[in-house]
């Protein structure tokens, strides 16, 4: 019996330190596959400086130009317009769900909502072929072109219906469960005393959810938006089978773009004989890695800051 706590004492030490060096091995894994990707992409960074590859606007490989100006361009232009056509319905949504709904109601759409996030994106990209491309060629670009065609931003010159707006409305609707699950748990983390004292000074409802509840979450809403940036920056299947891949930077929400994760998944493996092709593939994917891991650490950050002024 005298040596059962330090049997005890024992397991607890050792799977410590076994849970301990799983978490640092999972942490060092993005460190590891970020200097891989640099090791590949030195060829090409020696002989022309990252600053002039994210400037440059010539893309062709055969003759060794190799700028990613446009593939920056088309993967902004479709992360910011799906930020713009899924932040107001996701922020409604869980306004509605912690707020508004009631218990069995909640309890019911979550799954559903939830549902979305494990839907592969192949599906979602052949949704976006099948629906999304035709409803924007067949409706919405003749209307707007009629309507708005005099603004450059609304110009319609590309008539097929791929491009930047059927990638905006893909992924938006696949970032809809990242920012309506988090922006929830966020507002549902509010204390309930700070709501009854808004209402007990005399506040509607709506007023102390816009004044109390959403100024106490807002840290935690711009992380969960910051979140589903990342996830839509980084997506690669159901944007390339709508947004046309065409390596020019985009001048209307109309017009066909390239992103850089569609780059690397349509071309890598293929013209490996093209001097310096390999390097400059794989540059994009530790660009795209960068980009992805700051916006990440930053959202990680803003949520622990909600978190403390929550507690």
């Amino acid at each position: 019996m005298a040596h059962k706590p330090h049997l005890r004492r024992l397991k607890d030490q050792s799977a410590g330190r076994v849970i301990g060096g799983l978490t640092w091995i999972a942490a060092t894994l993005v460190i590891a596959i970020g200097l891989a990707l640099l090791a590949r992409a030195r060829p090409l960074l020696d002989l022309h400086p990252l600053r002039d590859l994210l400037t440059s606007s010539e893309w062709s490989p055969l003759r060794g130009q190799f700028g990613f100006f446009p593939f920056i361009v088309g993967t902004l232009a479709v992360t910011l317009l799906a930020m713009l056509l899924a932040v107001p319905p996701c922020l409604l949504t869980a306004i509605y769900l912690s707020e508004y709904a009631p218990a069995r109601l909640r309890q019911g759409v979550k799954p559903v909502v939830d549902v979305l996030a494990g839907i592969p994106s192949v599906v979602y990209g052949v949704w976006g072929t099948l629906t999304v491309v035709p409803v924007i060629r067949d409706y919405v670009t003749p209307w707007v072109s009629r309507a708005l065609g005099f603004i450059p931003l609304f110009r319609a010159d590309n008539p097929t219906g791929y491009g930047v707006l059927a990638g905006g409305v893909v992924l938006a609707v696949m970032v809809f469960p990242i920012i309506i699950s988090v922006t929830e748990e966020v507002i549902r983390a509010v204390p309930y005393g700070m709501r009854e004292a808004a209402l007990a000074l005399g506040a509607t409802r709506w007023q102390m959810i816009k004044t109390v509840v959403l100024r106490r979450a807002r840290p935690g809403v711009i992380a969960a938006i910051v979140l589903g940036f990342s996830r839509a920056f980084g997506e690669t299947m159901a944007v390339m089978m709508v947004t046309g891949n065409v390596a020019r930077i985009p001048r209307s929400i109309f017009d066909p773009a390239y992103t850089l994760p569609s780059l690397i998944a349509n071309n890598y493996g293929e013209m490996m004989s093209i001097p310096l092709y390999d390097a400059a593939l794989l540059t994009a994917a530790l660009v795209l890695l960068i980009v992805v891991l700051i916006f990440t650490i930053a959202a990680r950050i803003v949520l622990a800051r909600a978190v403390k002024s929550a507690a």
